[in-house]
């Protein structure tokens, strides 16, 4: 055979061989014998038919459902690569209580919630926020302790926040975290350790003369104290069995002007974070501070971060009618929280 021959030959082979591989790969083709059967064929994702080698495409799932795949309701949907996204399919597993014995078996669903823990003041009241809206109160024992548990939260991201209140009205700064909380479980937060209260006896003092620093905190604690002054000054006070504690500041060591004071306390190797900021004025004569000036002048600052925000609505909301009222959230000293007190911190708003 010619040379020129055998190259036609084996080019008509090779135009028959890829033939054959673009009609296979365009066509659904079934190959059977006795004991296989292969089936070839293109999908193309985006084109609203569920082909083969998809889950689903657009709004074609095949009949399947968030049921059909094991869940116990929800929407199933369809990302871009026509696979399934079962996010927002819902599982509740069944527990199983009794039933030995011959007796029935009851099935109860899961709970999803969120648990937490740790130190306030003795028999004080824990408040607990999320994502800024008060969702539940409880109070502290004897020893300061408490135990807060909610049930029957989605799962998913959000921030808490707790704070409480001592006996003389004063709030502790917030402590705030971000909790994810996962579908089926208890998220478990333990070893929370809530600031102390702090305020001073005067909003300005003599220059030399003491200034009365105190507030409360948990029992049988030390609390360190820290006056800002151009140079810092600590100072240390022990706490007693209702967790109060007090300090007399030589002011002599300052110069005049604006100051500030703030408070940790330390149990057992464990230490809080920083109050808030109580301010005052060493000039030349005492002012007494006024009950409910604890935290700065910004009227509407309920929670003693220096800001007026949804923190503080939420707050203020939540007393909204109800008797007797806290000091700093009675706004205008009327005996009740009403629009008025919403109108002043309305005006007084910092976002």
């Amino acid at each position: 055979m010619k040379k020129h021959d055998l190259m036609v030959n084996l080019f008509f082979l090779l135009t028959i061989v890829l033939a054959i591989v673009f009609f296979i790969f365009s066509k659904e083709i079934v190959f059977s014998s006795d004991s296989v059967v292969t089936t070839v064929q293109i999908s193309v994702c985006g084109n609203g038919v569920k082909e083969g080698g998809e889950d689903c495409d657009t709004n074609d799932f095949g009949g399947v459902s968030c049921t059909s795949l094991g869940y116990t309701s929800g929407t199933l949907t369809c990302d871009a690569a026509c696979d399934y996204v079962t996010s927002a399919c819902i599982y509740t597993a069944p527990v199983i209580i009794g039933g030995g014995g011959g007796g029935s078996t009851v099935l109860l669903p899961t709970v999803t919630g969120v648990s937490f823990s740790g130190k306030a003041y003795p028999s004080s009241e824990v408040t607990v926020l999320k994502d800024g809206q008060i969702i539940s109160m409880t109070m502290a024992g004897p020893d300061a302790n408490f135990l807060v548990s909610l049930s029957n939260i989605s799962a998913g991201n959000y921030i808490f926040a707790l704070y409480t209140e001592d006996s003389q009205g004063l709030r502790s700064s917030l402590f705030t975290f971000q909790v994810y909380v996962t579908f089926g479980a208890i998220s478990t937060v333990s070893g929370i350790f809530l600031s102390p209260t702090i305020t001073a006896d005067k909003v300005e003092v003599k220059k030399g003369d003491n200034l009365a620093i105190f507030g409360q905190t948990t029992p049988n604690s030390q609390v360190s104290i820290l006056v800002n002054s151009s140079q810092d000054f600590f100072a240390s006070a022990s706490t007693d069995e209702s967790g109060a504690y007090l300090y007399n500041f030589d002011t002599s060591v300052l110069e005049e002007g604006d100051h500030s004071t703030k408070s940790k306390v330390t149990l057992n190797s464990a230490t809080s974070n920083y109050s808030t900021a109580v301010g005052f004025l060493v000039g030349d004569k005492n002012v007494s501070r006024q009950p409910g000036a604890d935290c700065g002048n910004l009227r509407g600052d309920i929670n003693c971060d220096g800001k007026v925000n949804l923190v503080d609505f939420s707050i203020a909301a939540y007393w909204y009618r109800r008797t007797n009222p806290p000091i700093r959230v009675d706004i205008n000293g009327d005996g009740q929280v009403s629009l008025v007190d919403f109108s002043i911190m309305a005006y007084n708003w910092t976002g």
